[in-house]
């Protein structure tokens, strides 16, 4: 959701055998990968090498690219905010992120490498500030006259404040920070979104993040969703719709669920209250649908995103918690619940600060020896607890959750069949022998390094003939996880 400054206070599915909505919830990704990554406010070009030098060979599935339809400009400050990005102006893909011609570009090199490109879709509202947009149209919000769509007055719901989130027709018919809200149930909106979502699908996108779907009915963004074309593989684009449901509120992300996926926010509050020592660690044996998560299959999962991690809650993990964020990551992406997410951010110390940029222009990320970012990009994507974490999840797919154990407090570890297992220590050290389901060998702990020719660059753990593995762990470690699979066995 975008929050405007003045309000600021997987389960696959053959489309084959099921109806158009539930194929609506297939992510599209291709076999033997996981996860998408958010490459805020990277440019097109940028994205596309990266694409090629290391998200394809690290078994990443895919990329949420920030909006890629003109938004407004704005001036008023030496730093440009993110948050333009989320003021639309038109539907023309011209954006500082580069025209549609770089973007089909960037599309078409990542899947050349396996890797889809997803959209974060804005079209619950229009600019709320007036002037030039980055294609050069001009917008009159106080008009409600956008006319490089065009829209016009009557396209719009009534001005009116969404003041009581209670009140689901103030949630969804009244502006959003002074965000002109589009009336999704007038035809010939909905035929101008369907326009422009289509447009990202003959260019070869697979899916589409929805910006603020909660303050949309979700009658109108059924019929939407059906109107958009199958995309270039077959089968339909993966919709996954942000709905902030915590709980005690009027809109429920039960709501949406027929026909896409959700964004589920729950996912990120628990976890990390969990690693940040709030609720011991013991608990998330049943994690899942018993937490008042959504079903697996319904749900998109994450441990941040651009707008809770500059939320200030003292619950959400960012990378500014380095050690308990790679943690609740690591759990993530070992336990097979929904489908991931991770966001690559850059640093900021402000709620407005825009990326990395020279004169309004993006700078894209450099990259060190290591592989890690410079010029301002956190890039956590790249770090290495999480990049093999992903290779995890690829190795354990189609697993369930084994092997539990605890020590009754804050020390778990768990097992995915006979393909992997994972350990985690919040407080306290271990050095146990734990029943696991692998085969016996010596094993590259994932987190601490990685399997190379001649052994581990980390740490190793031996697996005995019965399938225990002897695991030494510290608390007070750089990380409180150790991480071990089939596919970095050594020997």
């Amino acid at each position: 959701m975008f929050y405007y400054p003045k309000m600021r206070a997987v389960v696959v599915i053959t489309c084959a055998l099921a109806t158009v909505v539930q194929c609506q919830k297939n992510n599209n990704f291709e076999s033997g990968r996981n996860t998408i990554v958010h490459l805020f406010e990277w440019k097109w070009d940028d994205i596309a090498a990266e694409c090629e030098s290391f998200l394809g060979p690290m078994g990443y599935a895919g990329v949420q690219v920030s909006p890629p339809n003109e938004n407004i400009v704005i001036t008023s400050t030496t730093d440009r905010p993110w948050w333009e990005r989320y003021q639309p102006v038109s539907y023309t893909l011209n954006t500082r992120s580069g025209d549609q011609d770089a973007f089909f570009s960037m599309v078409s090199r990542c899947k050349a490498v396996g890797v889809k490109i997803y959209v974060d879709a804005v079209f619950n509202h229009m600019a709320a500030v007036g002037g030039s947009g980055t294609s050069g149209n001009f917008c009159d919000p106080g008009n409600k006259s956008y006319p490089a769509v065009p829209y016009e007055s009557s396209d719009f719901h009534e001005s009116c404040t969404i003041n009581n989130y209670n009140d689901a027709d103030n949630v969804r018919n009244c502006e959003l920070g002074e965000l002109k809200d589009l009336d999704q149930s007038n035809e010939d909106v909905r035929g101008k979104i369907v326009d422009f979502l289509n447009n990202c699908v003959s260019l070869g996108v697979a899916g589409f993040r929805v910006d603020a779907a909660k303050h949309m009915w979700p009658a109108d963004l059924e019929i939407i969703y059906g109107r958009v074309n199958d995309i270039a593989e077959g089968g339909r684009p993966f919709f996954y719709q942000e709905v902030v449901d915590l709980g005690g509120e009027a809109v429920s992300k039960n709501e949406y669920t027929s026909f896409g996926t959700v964004l589920e926010f729950k996912f990120a509050a628990e976890l990390g209250n969990a690693f940040r020592g709030n609720n011991a660690l013991k608990y998330l044996k049943n994690w899942g649908p018993d937490w008042g998560l959504l079903e697996s299959g319904d749900a998109v999962v994450f441990i941040d995103n651009h707008d809770n991690q500059r939320s200030g809650s003292d619950i959400i993990l960012t990378y500014k918690y380095p050690k308990p964020y790679k943690m609740a990551i690591a759990f993530m992406l070992a336990h097979p619940y929904g489908t991931t997410s991770i966001m690559s951010s850059y640093a900021f110390d402000s709620h407005d600060q825009g990326p990395p940029a020279d004169n309004g222009n993006i700078v894209g990320p450099g990259i060190n020896s290591d592989g890690t970012c410079t010029n301002g990009w956190v890039c956590e994507h790249r770090w290495r607890q999480i990049y093999n974490m992903v290779g995890f999840r690829n190795a354990v797919d189609g697993t369930e959750v084994t092997d539990w154990w605890d020590n009754d407090d804050n020390q778990i570890a768990f097992g995915r069949g006979d393909k992997g297992f994972i350990v985690f220590t919040l407080s306290g050290d271990i050095n146990e022998s734990i029943q696991t389901s692998l085969a016996a060998g010596t094993y590259c702990d994932v987190i601490s390094g990685d399997l190379q020719f001649d052994g581990c660059s980390g740490k190793s753990v031996i697996v005995d003939d019965s399938g225990r593995a002897a695991i030494s762990l510290s608390s007070g470690e750089d990380d409180g996880v150790i991480a071990i699979h089939v596919n970095a066995k050594y020997n």
